[in-house]
């Protein structure tokens, strides 16, 4: 094997691991969301809420599902919150998610 198979080989372990924990990021990160946005809306057993905000990224690729389902979802409990406040939000426990993996957590 030459020297340039290694090196190829290594960058495809590296997309692989890095594919790897960014699915493992935004699932984290998507039940941080469902957490604080269950908590916006004072429900009492999160759980449930929880699971479909997870299986919402399921339906399409992107956070527009995800967006999509804790902003309506907000917007209809009467919870004053805007679209770009959950984008935000998501952003942000993006961030967190990916700093706790890198951590080992």
């Amino acid at each position: 094997m030459t020297s340039f198979d290694d090196r190829e080989k290594g960058f495809e372990r590296k997309f692989a691991l890095d594919e790897e924990q960014d699915f493992k990021a935004t699932a984290r990160r998507n039940r941080m969301l469902a957490e604080w946005a269950a908590g916006l809306m004072g429900l009492e057993t999160p759980d449930e809420y929880i699971r479909a905000v997870i299986k919402s990224d399921f339906e399409q690729p992107g956070d527009d599902d995800v967006l999509r389902k804790v902003f309506g979802d907000l917007k209809g409990s009467g919870v004053a919150a805007t679209e770009g406040e959950v984008r935000m939000k998501m952003d942000e426990l993006l961030a967190v998610a990916r700093e706790q993996i890198k951590a080992g957590n």
